[in-house]
């Protein structure tokens, strides 16, 4: 008997977990209300898809009877239609906070995953809480779950005596599909209960394999359905009205119309005309006391929706585009720079994207800047004169991705900017190649880029890296090394910080794949990476960390690492001036987190962190803190704080061009300072349904770094003491910023938004240590800058234009 069933469990194992599953559908003519009731006749002629099977975390196990879900799909001229029951022993337990769009909440959740060419790529992913609430992404395996793609599409969920219940309509417009006559789609199902984090999917996803595109089902029985024409037009309108305490209060009226048209099955314009970006999120600044300079997330919506093709190679730092002017005014006797604005105006963008069906994904991205003057004045006669510190300037990338054998890749991309008149030009080119083994068990990867830039003379470099791994089973590996020529600069259009150098790095890890009696999940890593300067081959980075990551069984998770730099550390960059470094000592260190369980209504998560390096005092300390209370499902609020302290850091203030060490250097100067950092971040959302929401963002910041005595950099990188030198150069940065915002979707694709803005911010050289009175010179009517605005935003769909007219 036993040998029965060890054969049937491996029977079943096989059959149902290797071949993939099938799901026919049929097309309907009698219209579906998307209502969550699921009473209409045709779903009764249509077989469901059942035994769903464990992702996470324990993979493979078959769900409960009384945990089921069954699912249906029927498809008519102009959309797919989607009926799913989640069936639960106990539905009074099932979580259903309400959140705005793109965040699941804690909550239960259902998603469908749609690969139209079924050729393992790519996914278009809908999901649909308990609390009603929808999100979408696209889904690739090199790229993960892009949430900032939005499609327009229908949804209904109820919580029944039984579970829960979702019905959803998804128009062919939001979808990529071949115009075959007879369809193959892939498929796959998605449920997450999420009061016990257990994962579900309708065909089987093996976690030992290092892919999830390529593990979905098959939906067969579409036929005889058309692409259609994928115009969308999404005019809006926005009042801003801005106050602060040196002008009077300015109302501006501004509108303009995004544009989204698929020129055929495959490609889709994006374009952006008159463009407004008043509602972006702010930028969490910082004292940044480095050699380079603070990298910023995009948080304007074009550049972040749909742009899995401009990332290949690492090139596009879109915040480059209407970013800060790169040139700076020059000033003679007696002149002064009166008006010297910090962005430049982006005059118009598009961007044309999509894949073959015979994977060749071609992406064009294009924008133009304006022209960007400062305003300089004489201080003796009054005259004023204009000087370009930005020309015209067009921004574009180039994408050629050919995708083969549903798992593998190889690219061409360019990127290159051109500005007007004499000024600097820069050209980017990169191969790009990401290749597994059929069995997804190895992975190859790198590239190689070529940079060219025309300035004052040719400046021509060479980056490239390769890297090999392991991504599948319970123990993985992977070994990688780059190298960057000095000369190479993507800065134009990219972020790069550092160059001419080469680097080697390697990990090894062990994870579970199934829980224990212990552990839901666990997760141990050894990481080793060791930097090299090209010319010298001294070691300018170096770190070997072993680390850990554990779920418990209650799904807390805690973790813990050790920090080795067992090798000083020659830095090039820190004394800014070439051919000079300065010799960072050895260190060690440990760090910590705890999670708990964001289902219960109380949660936090802490993370200390300490390090000490082998320079007697030299240490650092830091600890977040963020509680976080979930109130109703409509209310919840999150607290983080942040602390860190740097004892005797070392850091360049000043270089004495004038002045000259024994060796004949000129005498660059750093400072033994203390740096302190408080953050204050608080946000809350009040929901009143899944279309309406309230957003609370406050963000309070302070950093300072007093330098306790002054230091000299030999020719040997060592720092000695320097006297004589009367320069304050302690640096105090404070900021404060609040957004608080109402947001509706009052039809499918269209939004009414609310934002009320204040914020400030204040740089000086005296450190004022009383915490309060920092808090209070920001929080003043001489500081703070005040915006008020409403935008609407309304969605139009051609289909559905001409769909009435034909009705009427």
């Amino acid at each position: 008997m036993r040998f029965f069933l060890l054969i049937s469990g491996l029977l079943f194992t096989f059959f149902g977990y290797s071949q993939k599953k099938n799901l026919e559908t049929k097309f309907i003519t009698t219209p579906i209300v998307i209502d969550g009731k699921i009473n209409e006749q045709s779903w009764e002629q249509v077989a469901s898809a059942t035994d769903f099977v464990m992702f996470q975390p324990d993979n493979g196990k078959p769900a409960l009877l009384e945990r089921r879900t069954e699912v249906k799909v029927l498809y008519d001229n102009t959309a797919i239609y989607i009926a799913a029951k989640m069936y639960d022993n106990e539905p009074n337990k099932i979580l259903k906070e309400i959140s705005k769009r793109d965040d699941f909440g804690t909550a239960d959740f259902f998603g469908i995953f749609i690969n139209g060419y079924n050729d393992g790529q790519q996914n278009f992913q809908f999901f649909v809480n308990a609390a009603d609430g929808q999100a979408d992404c696209l889904a690739t395996d090199s790229n993960g779950e892009d949430y900032s793609w939005d499609a327009v599409w229908d949804s209904k969920a109820v919580i029944t005596d039984f579970g829960w219940v979702v019905e959803m309509r998804i128009p062919y417009a939001a979808l990529r599909f071949s115009q075959e006559k007879v369809q193959t789609w892939g498929v796959n199902f998605f449920r997450e209960i999420r009061r016990d984090r257990q994962k579900y999917s309708w065909n089987f996803i093996d976690s030992k394999l290092g892919t999830f595109t390529q593990q979905n089902g098959i939906l067969s029985g579409i036929e005889n359905i058309k692409t259609p024409t994928r115009l969308f037009l999404l005019p809006y309108s926005s009042f801003y009205l801005n106050a602060n305490d040196q002008q009077k209060t300015t109302g501006t009226l501004k509108g303009g119309l995004d544009v989204k048209y698929g020129i055929n099955d495959a490609f889709t314009l994006d374009a952006i005309l008159i463009p407004d970006f008043g509602q972006t999120k702010y930028d969490d600044q910082i004292l940044n006391l480095g050699p380079f300079e603070q990298q910023f997330n995009e948080n304007r919506p074009f550049f972040t929706e749909g742009t899995d093709l401009f990332s290949k190679g690492n090139l596009l730092y879109s915040r480059r585009i209407g970013g800060a002017p790169t040139n700076y005014p020059a000033t003679g006797t007696n002149e002064v720079i009166t008006d010297n604005p910090a962005s430049v105006s982006l005059i118009n963008a598009l961007k044309v994207s999509g894949r073959t069906k015979n994977g060749l994904g071609i992406g064009v991205l294009n924008a133009v800047t304006e022209k960007t003057t400062a305003t300089i004045t004489n201080t003796v006669t009054g005259n004023s004169r204009k000087e370009v510190v930005e020309p015209l300037a067009n921004y574009n990338v180039l994408v050629f991705d050919q995708r083969f054998r549903k798992n593998s890749s190889i690219a061409f991309v360019n990127t290159n900017v051109t500005r007007n008149g004499s000024f600097r030009d820069g050209n980017v080119s990169a191969l790009v190649w990401d290749l597994n083994t059929k069995a997804n068990t190895y992975n190859l990867s790198g590239d190689f880029k070529y940079s060219y830039v025309n300035e004052d003379i040719i400046k021509k470099g060479i980056a490239t890296q390769l890297n090999f791994a392991e991504t599948s089973g319970n123990y993985r590996y992977s070994l990688g090394a780059d190298m960057y020529t000095k000369d190479f600069d993507n800065n134009d259009l990219g972020i790069n910080f550092q160059t001419n150098y080469y680097s080697f790095y390697g990990n090894a890890n062990y994870r579970i794949l199934n829980p224990t009696k212990r552990f839901n999940g666990f997760r141990v890593n050894y990481n080793s990476f060791f930097q090299f300067n090209k010319e010298t081959g001294k070691v300018q980075a170096n770190n070997i960390n072993i680390n850990t990551n554990i779920e418990t069984k209650k799904n807390n998770s805690y973790g813990f690492g050790i920090v080795l730099n067992p090798l000083e550390n020659f830095d090039y960059y820190e004394p800014r001036q070439s051919g000079r470094y300065v010799v960072i000592p050895k260190s060690y260190g440990f760090w910590a987190y705890y999670s708990r369980n964001y289902n219960y209504k109380f949660a936090f998560d802490i993370n200390p962190e300490y390090f000490r390096s082998d320079e007697p005092g030299r240490d650092y300390i830091g600890i977040t803190l963020s509680p976080r209370y979930r109130f109703t499902d409509k209310l919840a609020m999150v607290y983080d704080f942040s602390y860190s302290k740097s004892h005797n850091n070392k850091g360049y203030i000043d270089n004495l061009a004038t002045t000259f060490d024994p060796a004949g250097n000129n005498t660059i100067l750093f400072a033994n300072r203390d740096v302190v950092t408080y953050a204050h971040v608080v946000s809350g959302k009040y929901s009143i349904n899944s279309q309406m929401n309230f957003n609370l963002s406050l963000r309070q910041y302070w950093s300072y770094a007093e330098n306790k005595n002054i230091l000299s950099l030999t020719d040997k990188g060592r720092l000695v003491d320097y006297l004589g030198y009367n320069k304050n150069k302690n640096s105090s940065f404070y900021s404060w910023n609040m957004d608080l915002s109402y947001s509706w979707w009052f039809a499918p694709g269209s939004q009414v938004s609310i934002l009320y803005r204040n914020s400030s911010s204040n740089f000086e050289r005296e450190i004022n240590k009383e915490y309060g009175d920092n808090i209070s010179r920001l929080l003043t009517n001489e500081k703070l800058q005040h915006t008020l605005s409403v935008s609407v935003r309304y969605f139009i769909d051609y289909n559905e234009i001409k769909n009435q007219f034909i009705k009427s």
